[in-house]
Parts: structure tokens; C-alpha cells; sequence
């Protein structure tokens, strides 16, 4: 790597990482001012507001990389445009092609620290963050489904009538193990509770009764201890849960609700695309800020931030638009997912056919 590519690699990491704690700065500040009233009322001291913000700031952080990136792009790159120092170097012989190489190993360090910290660090602390909303922000949650239908299980199907989440106690339960049309076993019980310190569930006055060809077998009992394909917390609420899901967690729960046949799959296969159409997010928008602030402009550096902050808005404006139509279902989701790095990639192409070389 030449001098060149390290005086523009550094001008760009240490933009990106100013831009970043400043924007963080302002989100967390005004997020204090409009949850103080809920921390007063629940009477939340020093450590436990503290410990919250340190994790929500890089939930925020990673949120905004591609955008912050962008910003960081524009203001070096402006500045530097201002000072004549791309002029300079694209008449030593150094061509607008060579000039983005720095941008471009900056923009894939950022997307791969990006990409592992949305992936694995970040669910985590989430998990505590929305832990700690659900109990501060959130009014109490009830789970309120009747007649419960889950199939745990490639022939075994479990119905209920409803379920009491504060008590972990379901009521008139019935387990189905069917082969094509034929039912093989059906366990009744008149209610299941959940032993925590065994985990598992007991069945209350229970009615086994099992087929086999014209043979029927009987059997009950007033309690009777099982493992379920099912917790307690499927019946807790599903708050932004899957912002506190890992990949390998995510790729487990969209398997779980393959199985089961569940509506909601379509929240977490999203959630796992946009995690991997980010890293190049980031890669697109560092392109388009350079070739937008390359030249010298008469208005200065102020008008290219500008516009800077109007492309980035551009593109929050496309990326929720994009999300919506993938929770529709109305177009293909990857497709839908990738729509504005798509759009933005045709930008920087045309963008880059103006550049003088």
C-alpha cells in the first residue's frame, strides 16, 4: 500500500469513526430527553439507565454505518477537493480509478467489522436492550391467541385452547401424531404447566389414547411429566425479536417456524437479508460520496455536504420503502431487500461515466 493509499485510508476511518460517536452523541441525547419522564417513573438509577445506553449506542451505531460512511466519504473527500489535493493527484498520473482503491479497502474494513458486529455482537447486547424496553416502555403483554394450532413436529400437531403467560399454564390440551389420514396417538390433557425447575410440562388429568390397525390402548392419569416442543417463552411476546437474534439463532428460528408452518417467518428471513446486503451498502454509498464530492465546487465544500445529506436521505427514504414491499410479499424478498443497492448502484455507474479521468 503506497503513501497515497494510507493518507486517504486514514482521513476516511477516522471521519467515519468521528461522524459516528458524534450522530450516536446526538441520538442517545435525544433519546434521554424522551424517555427521562419513563426513568422517573420507574425510579431507574445511574448504572441501570448507563448500562442500557451502552447498549442501545451500537445498535444505533451499526444502524446508521452505511449512512455515516457515506457522510465521512463526502466530508474528506470535499475537503480535500477544496484544498486542489485530487487535482493534484490526478495530474501526477494517478487516475480516478487508482484514487478509489483507498475508498475501497476502507469501505470493506468498515462493512466487515459492520457485517460481525450486526451479526453476533450486537443480537446480543439487544437482548438486553429489548429486555430492558419491554419491562421499562412496554405495557404488561398478555398473550391473548385462542385456539392455539402448532405443528412441533413432521406429523405431530398441538392444539390449545388458550394460554396464560404469566402463570405458564395452557388449558384444554391436545397432542395428534398423524400419518397421512390416520391418527396415531392423541394425548388430551385438561391442562399443561410448565415445571421450571425440570423443564418440562405436566400434564393435569390426561387421556392417552393409541391406534394401531382396529386395536385402540387407553390409558390416564391425574399428572404426568413430558418434554414438549415448546417453551414458555414461544408464548412471551415477540417485541423486535429479531434484532436480538443472531445469524446462527435466526437461521435456527426460521427453521423452527418452517416446521411449525408460522405466519411470522417473513420478519426474520428479511432481517437475514438486509444483514447481508449491508456490508455492500456500505461499499456503494463510499463510491457514490467520492464521485459526488471529487470536484471542486464553486459553493465549496458546503454545498457538497449537502447534497451529500440529501442522497443519504434519498436512500433511507428507498431502503424503507424496499422493506415494506418485502413484508408484503408482493415482490420476490431478496429481490425487494436488494432494490436500493440496485438503484444506487446504477447512480454510481452513470455518476462515475461523468467523472473526468
Amino acid at each position: 500500500m503506497k503513501i497515497l493509499d494510507l493518507y486517504i485510508l486514514k482521513k476516511l476511518l477516522k471521519a467515519f469513526f468521528f461522524v459516528v460517536i458524534l450522530l450516536v452523541l446526538v441520538v442517545v441525547v435525544i433519546n434521554i430527553t424522551e424517555r427521562n419522564d419513563k426513568f422517573i417513573e420507574n425510579q431507574l438509577g445511574f448504572i441501570e439507565i448507563a448500562k442500557y445506553y451502552l447498549n442501545y449506542a451500537p445498535y444505533i451505531a451499526n444502524m446508521i454505518t452505511p449512512i455515516t460512511v457515506f457522510i465521512a466519504t463526502v466530508f474528506i473527500t470535499s475537503q480535500m477537493a477544496g484544498h486542489t489535493e485530487i487535482i493534484a493527484m490526478l495530474s501526477s498520473g494517478v487516475s480516478f480509478t487508482r484514487l478509489m482503491i483507498p475508498y475501497l479497502i476502507g469501505s470493506m474494513i468498515i462493512a466487515a467489522i459492520s457485517f460481525g458486529l450486526g451479526g453476533w455482537v450486537i443480537p446480543n447486547s439487544n437482548k438486553h436492550r429489548i429486555a430492558f424496553e419491554v419491562q421499562y416502555f412496554k405495557k404488561p403483554f398478555y398473550y391473548a391467541e385462542r385456539d392455539i394450532h402448532i405443528k412441533v413436529g413432521p406429523n405431530t400437531y398441538l392444539y390449545m385452547e388458550n394460554y396464560n403467560n404469566n402463570s405458564d399454564v395452557g388449558y384444554k390440551f391436545t397432542l395428534e401424531t398423524i400419518e397421512g389420514t390416520k391418527v396415531l396417538q392423541k394425548l388430551t390433557a385438561q391442562r399443561i404447566e410448565w415445571q421450571e425447575e425440570h423443564q418440562k410440562w405436566r400434564l393435569k388429568r390426561w387421556n392417552l389414547h393409541e391406534f394401531e390397525g382396529f386395536q385402540e390402548k387407553f390409558t390416564h392419569g391425574d399428572d404426568m411429566d413430558t418434554t414438549l416442543r415448546i417453551q414458555p417463552r414461544d408464548f412471551t411476546s415477540n417485541y423486535m425479536l429479531f434484532e436480538a437474534l443472531t445469524m446462527d439463532e435466526l437461521d435456527e428460528k426460521i427453521e423452527e417456524l418452517k416446521l411449525r408452518g408460522a405466519d411470522d417467518i417473513d420478519i426474520y428471513k428479511i432481517e437475514k437479508y438486509i444483514r447481508y446486503m449491508s456490508p455492500f451498502t456500505v461499499i456503494i454509498l463510499t463510491f457514490i460520496g467520492l464521485i459526488v464530492s471529487a470536484r471542486k465546487a464553486r459553493g465549496g465544500a458546503g454545498f457538497q455536504i449537502a447534497l451529500g445529506f440529501l442522497i443519504a436521505f434519498i436512500f433511507i427514504v428507498f431502503f424503507i420503502f424496499a422493506r415494506r414491499i418485502a413484508e408484503t410479499g408482493s415482490v420476490n424478498q431478496i429481490l425487494a431487500v436488494w432494490i436500493p443497492n440496485i438503484v444506487f448502484s446504477m447512480v454510481g455507474f452513470l455518476l462515475y461515466k461523468t467523472v473526468p479521468r
